[in-house]
């Protein structure tokens, strides 16, 4: 590329949750010159609905740099502004989709952070996906933005293995880590022009990682234990693992799981069925049994088990489906 390796590249980030407050982060700590962040509008929050900025604005402004909040990002005033900036780099760490006229912009190109091991879950929740789908490696990649969804050509990329006990808030801690430092090596090949992006395969089977939504996170029980203790992992912390709590009055209520363990045995209770003892909560399984370790009722905080029983009985006859 003919660049000089001494001086330092002009970054323009986009980015708007936690795990991209910690690339950020990196990319301060290197001393590189970040001439312009961009992030979500403000957006109504808490009881109180009062407007509050996205992390990465929060950190941005606490830093001293220079923030902007588009709501369309093909206004022809937002594209005025980055071409002000002058960026030879752009870097995308979960933000929305960007068009053509924004990632075509900087001289070296735009590429993004995903927090898998591209082609596989290409999507909006790929650190959840991977553990419900009970993978033992994950990782993070950086590649090229292009006019689909996760598609474009690969720059660098990293593996972790995980381990069983594994949640999407350990995962997303440490691949928010392993992510902030492949950023920077992949600013460094970029201006050294070493590096060699390499279109994505297509394997036989593609996995999806789709945005969360209610539909989605509701515990399969019709699925083997194992699968069940995996879903719970990939749904903790958040949104959690929901299911129906339902009593033999009639009575219905929203039971989220965040940590479970199961037991392979025989039993007489009927599928579904609530079962208290021994400071426990369990619910019946063909395969045998899953324990509610860490839990949430409505109206009520986190809990584990044998401290909610403290306090509350179940309805007698309890069933979740």
């Amino acid at each position: 590329m003919g660049i000089d390796p001494v001086v330092k590249p002009r970054i323009l980030f986009f980015g708007t949750p936690d795990f991209a407050v910690c690339c950020l982060q990196e990319l301060l700590a290197n001393d590189d010159s970040v001439v312009g962040v961009v992030t979500s509008p403000d957006r109504p929050s808490g009881r109180g609905k009062k407007l509050k900025g996205s992390a990465v604005k929060e950190f941005a402004i606490s830093k001293g740099l220079n923030v902007l909040q588009p709501t369309n990002l093909k206004a022809e005033s937002f594209i005025q502004a980055l071409k002000a900036l002058d960026a030879d780099v752009a870097v995308v760490v979960a933000f929305r989709m960007l068009p053509k006229a924004v990632w075509s912009l900087p001289k070296w190109g735009t590429f993004n952070l995903h927090a898998s091991l591209l082609p596989q879950y290409r999507g909006a929740a790929p650190i959840n996906w991977a553990l419900v789908n009970g993978e033992t490696e994950s990782g993070v990649t950086t590649f090229f933005i292009d006019e689909k969804i996760d598609t474009g050509a690969i720059l660098l990329q990293e593996k972790i293995q995980l381990n069983a006990n594994e949640t999407a808030g350990s995962l997303h801690d440490r691949l928010a880590s392993l992510g902030s430092r492949l950023i920077v090596e992949t600013i460094i090949g970029l201006q050294k022009g070493n590096l060699m992006p390499q279109a994505q395969e297509n394997p036989p089977k593609l996995l999806a990682a789709p945005k969360l939504s209610k539909e989605n996170t509701r515990i399969p029980w019709h699925k083997p234990l194992l699968a069940i203790q995996n879903f719970v992992r990939g749904m903790n912390p958040y949104p959690g693992a929901w299911c129906i709590l339902s009593s033999e009055e009639g009575e219905k209520s929203v039971m989220k799981l965040f940590e479970v363990e199961i037991y392979y045995t025989e039993h007489s209770y009927p599928n579904g069925s609530l079962v208290v003892e021994d400071k426990k909560i369990r619910i019946a399984h063909p395969q045998g049994w899953v324990d509610c370790t860490l839990l949430q009722l409505p109206n009520k905080r986190r809990m584990r088990a044998s401290d909610l029983l403290n306090g509350y009985r179940f309805h007698k006859k309890s069933h979740i489906n």
